[in-house]
């Protein structure tokens, strides 16, 4: 598709001017020797384990949310539909905020996204449950929305009750969503389960394709609207779930990246899924190198930069629509 190479090569190039931008300036040819196992070790470090596993991460994550919101909405045929909906992003959220409340983060580095990542299963398994083996889309939207408000008021209540003010500090900063101080170990985290849920995901495409003409003419084109939405949900958990654990909160990329593209796409979900995994991994890359530009003294996080972009943006997609009605 001739979308595909433009999103492949904006989203290498913002890879590139991640892995060049930082505190410490470093000319590019210096940059790349030391990434190749360069004679500085200082350097070698630097590229290596802060800004390599940084780029990484964030395409991988930007990827997860954007390819998963593409599926949610043309699983649901709702343009407002995006992963938090069913409770996997406030599921792992709340994983990782307990695992920062008992102090389990502090004691095993690892422990945080393997907390967020248990319990972003978890609640996909809950829905599981509550939506039924034969449910339908709205018994799963509303299994979603329930756990997704159960997980914020868990938070909220773990927030409230916390006896440690650098706790609650270190959660409040978590929960805005970083690629920052990330290594190599949470790339490793990360990676398997985000190709795995990616893989399920982009098989949904001819199945979406068939759903648009509505779930009975799916059903006769021999769609099995469980096997899809159980691959759906797996995807989603997976992808979802491990991109919150290692970045923490990053909203409006799973909702703003498809409606962005669609048009382009023709409003096929087969086209629009691999190009909302190159858009989200692009516009992401784009936030995390804006975070470095806009505030190079403070810690400015991602999540609030996303959130500042796009909610604008959602706001100017949803008036477009309505002149365009």
């Amino acid at each position: 598709m001739r979308l595909l190479a433009p999103l492949a090569l904006l989203t290498l190039a913002l890879m590139l001017v991640s892995l060049f931008l930082g505190y410490a300036p470093i000319p590019p040819g210096a940059a790349l020797r030391a990434l190749l196992g360069g004679d500085d070790p200082l350097l070698t470090t630097v590229m290596r384990e802060i800004r390599l596993p940084r780029a990484l991460l964030a395409a991988l994550v930007g990827a997860a949310l954007g390819l998963s919101g593409a599926a949610m909405q043309g699983y649901l045929r709702n343009p407002l539909a995006e992963p938090g909906l069913i409770g996997v992003s406030g599921s792992a959220a709340l994983g990782a905020v307990i695992a920062l409340q008992y102090g389990l983060a502090s004691a095993f580095a690892l422990a945080l996204p393997l907390m967020a990542l248990t319990f972003a299963l978890g609640a996909v398994a809950l829905i599981m449950v509550l939506a039924g083996p034969q449910g339908s889309s709205l018994t799963l939207i509303l299994a979603g929305i329930a756990i997704s408000a159960l997980a914020g008021a868990l938070t909220s209540l773990a927030l409230n009750l916390s006896p440690n003010p650098y706790a609650t500090f270190e959660i409040v900063f978590w929960m805005m969503g970083s690629v920052a101080d990330r290594s190599l170990s949470h790339v490793a985290l990360a990676l398997p389960l985000i190709a795995l849920g990616g893989a399920l995901l982009l098989t949904l495409g001819r199945a979406l394709d068939a759903l648009t003409l509505g779930e009975d003419a799916a059903q006769a084109l021999g769609v099995s609207l469980r096997g899809l939405r159980l691959r759906l949900l797996f995807g989603t958990a997976a992808a979802v779930g491990a991109a919150t654990a290692v970045a923490g909160a990053v909203g409006f990329v799973g909702l703003v990246v498809p409606h962005l593209l669609r048009p382009l796409c023709g409003n096929r979900p087969s086209r629009l899924l691999p190009a909302s995994a190159l858009g989200g991994a692009a516009i992401l890359l784009a936030a995390d190198i804006a975070v470095r530009l806009v505030l190079p003294e403070r810690d400015l996080k991602l999540g609030v930069v996303m959130a500042i972009l796009g909610a604008p943006l959602f706001l100017h997609l949803i008036y477009a629509t309505r002149r365009r009605a």
